[in-house]
């Protein structure tokens, strides 16, 4: 009788245990307009920028070669949040996921799961109103910018799963470092000016909450891509300090899961939605447009300091893998695929390319852009070029552009810099290998005509691939070359 108990006990407990493993969860946590080169461990020639980005990445594996699909705020939202390319989901600027299209979101509501999220609400599936359980608003946040009341929510968000004991999705949105960047005085000044009531007068970047480093302009090193501008370092050096800010909140966030108890059965996916909000990145396909750092830890599965530098994986491909990783069936209509092998520490055939994107930006102009970025090389096309329309965004609205366009009046070479910028051509091929900043096009180089023929091919098969509503004028474009 007591060996039979025994028996009935041990079973129990086996079946215990195997009803008490812990359910995979998933927290997604973006940075808005943040350049891959502005974190640390991506070579960041600035020091001390993203300590806690840096600790993260040293804990699981790192994408070398890691773009989004579109570098603007909302569609490359929809690209994550549908792993649809723009003109499959409907979402081609800043307009609503077609009704018939499923998200992920909603995908794992259906599948049992909570699902949270933090900030950039009105970027993420907004006409989905149900798709996440839990949502605060940036306005919440003091405007997205408090590691306090990001890491107070989220502590919120993981006690409600505890009480329901279900596996969760948190996609934490930090709104730095977007503009209004940090333009703080160094701590001795900024003291003074807060308590002689001047701090509102510095502008709203000072208004936040302040990041745990303040860069001066002596400090920065400006991309390479911009001129050395006394003004551009400026803004560079509010950039920076925004970026330190965005630090704080992933470090903040990551502690609370710690706290909570969660660290060790959640996959950690980071990702920029873009590069920085200056000229030559953000709202265009060059490759420091859509190359930004992108890290996932995944205790468990994932060693510790992976650097994965063979295969190219982009924003389309985020929800088939987070589906993957959870077991899950893919969503109906999935342009990407799933990149789980790759966090397996296997090869994937078929990864050489990213197929980028810029259709109708925030001022609701159209500028037709596409471009296939490989490991090294890149090829354009600039479907908007014309020679008359001029190109004109967000980006243009800071120190940088008014800089370099006064500038430009004394030196020629920057003025065929902004003259580029404008009224761009209708092809450009980049080696980023030997010239990551963009800075001379290769197209109608006799050495390159090999390498541009074939860039151009593939760009065609997948712009035709993916029922892409440009591929006609592409194609006639490209064979209508001299």
């Amino acid at each position: 009788m007591k060996s039979l108990f025994l028996f009935f006990v041990a079973l129990t407990g086996v079946c215990l245990s195997n009803f008490a493993d812990p359910k995979l969860n998933v927290m997604f946590i973006t940075l808005d307009d943040m350049n891959r080169d502005s974190v640390g461990i991506y070579g960041s020639k600035v020091k001390g920028t993203t300590p806690n980005i840096d600790k993260l990445a040293k804990q699981g594996l790192r994408f070398e070669h890691g773009h989004v699909s579109i570098a603007i705020c909302m569609p490359t939202r929809a690209v994550w949040m549908t792993g649809r390319y723009p003109h499959n989901s409907g979402a081609l600027g800043f307009t609503k996921i077609n009704p018939n299209v499923p998200t992920l979101p909603e995908t794992l509501l259906k599948n049992g799961f909570m699902t949270g999220i933090l900030g950039k609400t009105e970027h993420v599936v907004p006409s989905r109103t149900k798709a996440f359980g839990y949502s605060r608003d940036r306005s919440e946040m003091d405007n997205g910018r408090s590691q306090e009341l990001y890491g107070k929510f989220t502590a919120e968000f993981l006690g409600q799963v505890k009480r329901k004991a279900k596996p969760f999705f948190l996609m934490i949105n930090a709104h730095d470092p977007h503009r209004p960047f940090d333009n703080r005085k160094p701590a001795d000044q900024r003291i003074v000016a807060e308590e002689t009531g001047e701090k509102k007068k510095k502008g709203r970047g000072a208004d936040y909450p302040a990041p745990s480093r303040i860069y001066q302009p002596e400090e920065i090193v400006i991309p390479g891509f911009l001129p050395d501008l006394p003004p551009i370092r400026e803004e560079i050096a509010q950039y920076y300090s925004s970026v330190s800010r965005a630090d704080d909140v992933v470090g903040r966030v990551l502690a609370e899961l710690e706290k909570a108890g969660f660290a060790k059965n959640t996959l950690v996916m980071l990702k920029s939605d873009h590069g920085i909000p200056v000229p030559f990145a953000k709202t265009n396909v060059w490759r420091h447009s859509t190359l930004t750092p992108w890290i996932v830890r995944w205790p468990g599965m994932i060693k510790p300091g992976i650097h994965e530098n063979e295969h190219v994986v982009a924003g389309v491909d985020f929800a088939p893998t987070i589906l993957d990783a959870l077991g899950l069936d893919p969503m109906k209509g999935m342009d990407g695929r799933s990149f789980l092998p790759l966090l397996k520490g296997k090869k994937q055939k078929g990864r050489e390319f990213a197929y980028t994107h810029i259709n109708t930006i925030a001022s609701g102009r159209s500028y037709t852009m596409r471009s296939l970025q490989g490991k090294r090389y890149g090829l354009i096309w600039n479907g908007w070029h014309d020679g008359e329309n001029t190109f004109k965004n967000e980006s243009m609205s800071g120190l940088t552009w008014k800089a370099m366009a006064k500038a430009s009046e004394n030196d020629p070479v920057l003025a065929k810099r902004v003259k580029h910028y404008l009224y761009r051509t209708h092809f450009e091929f980049y080696d980023y290998g030997k010239d990551p900043d963009a800075l001379s096009n290769l197209f109608d180089n006799d050495e390159q005509a090999k390498l541009v023929a074939r860039y151009g091919k593939e760009l065609n098969r997948i712009m035709k691939k993916t029922g892409d509503p440009e591929s006609a004028r592409f194609q006639k474009a490209f064979k209508e070359l001299p």
